[in-house]
């Protein structure tokens, strides 16, 4: 039942995606050239995702089970560390080069964007190699 739930939650983030046009590279490279011609459309989506967000969190925070019976689990993490800094910027360099961001690039790379295809494998890579560095670490 939980995979029926996921799939259904992740399909409709998909085409929340898709609407907001999240999923055009262009559209976000718009939002994002602040000195040029700015697109703010995505501004909304933003604020909207935040406020609805907010209102989640603060409701999951009062909870210890989820609405399906799973336990919250929850990050208690409140301050920021080099490692998240660092990964902040790597994330707004590649969003802004490449006009996609984690889930807006799953989405385009299901619909057969090519672009969205290098950019998933990237994304990929980066990871697999964080992860090493990590695993080295300890």
């Amino acid at each position: 039942m939980l995979n029926i739930n996921a799939f259904i939650v992740g399909l409709l983030f998909g085409l929340g995606l898709i609407v907001s046009g999240m999923t055009n590279p262009a559209k976000v490279i718009g939002f994002l050239d602040l000195a040029g011609n700015w697109d703010r459309s995505l501004a909304f989506v933003m604020g909207g995702a935040i406020l609805i967000g907010a209102g989640a969190f603060a409701i999951a925070k009062k909870r210890q089970r989820s609405l399906l019976g799973t336990p919250m689990q929850l990050s208690s993490i409140t301050g920021l560390d080099k490692g998240l800094i660092i990964g902040s910027l790597v994330f707004g360099i590649g969003w802004g080069l490449s006009g996609f961001c984690p889930g807006p690039a799953v989405v385009s790379a299901a619909a057969g964007q090519p672009k969205a295809w290098i950019f998933f494998v990237s994304m990929m890579a980066g990871m697999t190699i964080y992860n090493m560095i990590e695993r080295r670490g300890k």
